[in-house]
């Protein structure tokens, strides 16, 4: 209960942060720290009352710097001529795509919009390459997308840009996962363009090449989330390089596994989402580390806690929340919802688990969209094996083929068919046009509260 109060507080300092506005906040991240190092000498009630406080004021503090450097990030409206490093890889339509880079000096964010020929050169790009950039800087607000461009760190918008020039990462990390990358992009080249552009988003979440009409049966399926990095694809790299990890001491393992952790989370570019499954695998492997394990629900709120003092603006991320609510729900729910079906244990713990999942993110999907797809849960059992084959099976089969392409054309026909399957299932669940809205819900728990009721009422009356 005390961890569950714990992120309480520092949602609401965060919120409480935003409202207050830009402020350097150095008085309470001062004191914040001192209450929360403080806390640790009191026992019971008093240490949870000064760690909320604590995390209140962090929660306040962090926010309102974030905000600060925002609205005080020192880059002119003009002409512009500098170096940076790409933050995300470029994405848009054919003529026109954009591209967060971060800035050399100041160390500030900016979107990068380039058209033409300067599409073509920038698409061709990847997270971590260093660029020498031209064009105009403008005032974010042009774009409907520029809110989630700001809520990525973003302070302009360079429109029209050049890239005179570009290099390979200078960062290690970034260039090992662009290696990665690539080295699994070559062992799919024997898929056909559709299946090869899934298969990217099942394992690294890149969904740029996915046609328009298949994102959107997976959307309208409730399946969007299979594009999405979770838990289970940092799990299936994990387990990639169990052999080594086990044949290591302790310590020498657990560095090498928040190693592989971080290089997967630029191969798969630090997306929000990416960032809950990493920062949760991360807590799990240091707990091990200290031979203390921490319960699921811990674990997950404590890397929740850890991504939001270091970026609060993870709050206005639909990806980061919807990745918290599935895992909380998964956590919370899977476990009794699974004793109370019947069946065969796989399809009765893989409903589980989709209906606890779905239970988590149900709030949030009807406060972002007012609606969601009634046949989501369908879907998600009919597609879960699957795409759990996918993970296990897809990355091993990608990179094998990329150091040997003869093994391609022998091992991506099972890909294939995974994916076709998926597909099938999202195209058919699309096509049930029956969303469940707010009032709709509000029934349906009326409806279920009075079942319930009524069962325990004639479960005590025969026990009388």
């Amino acid at each position: 209960m005390g961890i569950v109060v714990a992120l309480a507080a520092l949602l609401g300092g965060i919120v409480l942060g935003e409202r207050m506005g830009p402020t350097p906040a150095s008085a309470p991240l001062l004191l914040g720290a001192v209450l929360f190092v403080s806390a640790l000498a009191w026992s019971g009630r008093t240490r949870l009352f000064v760690a909320a406080v604590a995390l209140v004021l962090l929660g306040i503090a962090t926010m309102g710097r974030a905000l600060h450097g925002a609205a005080h990030h020192g880059v002119s409206p003009g002409p512009l001529d500098t170096t940076g490093t790409l933050a995300t890889d470029a994405e848009g339509e054919r003529f026109t795509v954009e591209a967060l880079v971060r800035l050399d000096a100041p160390k500030r964010t900016l979107v990068v919009r380039a058209r033409g020929d300067d599409a073509y050169r920038l698409r061709v790009l990847a997270a971590g390459d260093r660029v020498r950039l031209q064009g105009d800087v403008l005032p974010l607000g042009r774009s409907r997308f520029d809110e989630y461009f700001r809520w990525r760190h973003a302070v302009a918008v360079v429109d029209g840009a050049h890239v005179a020039a570009a290099t390979a990462p200078s960062n290690s990390v970034y260039a090992a996962a662009n290696r990665f990358r690539a080295l699994a992009a070559r062992g799919t080249r024997t898929l056909d363009t559709e299946r090869r552009a899934l298969l990217a988003g099942f394992l690294f979440g890149d969904t740029r090449a996915i046609p328009d009409d298949v994102a959107d049966d997976y959307r309208d399926a409730g399946l969007s989330h299979l594009l999405a990095v979770s838990g289970a694809n940092v799990a299936f790299m994990l387990a990639l390089i169990g052999p080594l990890l086990r044949r290591l001491p302790l310590g020498a393992r657990s560095a090498l596994a928040l190693l592989t952790i971080v290089t997967f989370a630029a191969v798969t570019r630090f997306e929000p989402s990416v960032l809950r499954a990493s920062a949760l695998a991360a807590v799990s492997v240091l707990s091990a580390l200290s031979g203390r394990p921490v319960a699921r629900l811990r674990a997950l709120i404590l890397a929740c806690i850890a991504l939001l003092l270091a970026d609060p603006f993870l709050i206005h991320s639909l990806g980061f929340v919807l990745s918290a609510g599935a895992s909380a729900g998964i956590v919370l729910f899977a476990g009794p919802i699974a004793t109370r079906l019947r069946g065969p244990a796989p399809v009765r713990d893989a409903l589980a688990v989709s209906l606890a999942a779905q239970v988590g993110v149900t709030p949030i999907l009807l406060i972002a969209f007012d609606s969601v797809p009634l046949v989501t849960p369908l879907t998600n059992v009919l597609a879960a094996p699957a795409a759990a084959a996918l993970g296990a099976f897809g990355l091993p089969v990608a990179l094998a083929s990329g150091i040997v392409p003869a093994l391609g054309p022998v091992l991506h026909p099972v890909n294939a068919v995974l994916l076709w399957w998926v597909t099938a299932v999202a195209h058919a669940g699309a096509g049930v046009d029956i969303d469940l809205d707010r009032q709709a819900l509000a029934m349906v728990v009326f409806v279920g509260g009075l079942a319930t009721l009524a069962a325990r009422a004639v479960r005590v009356a025969q026990t009388r």
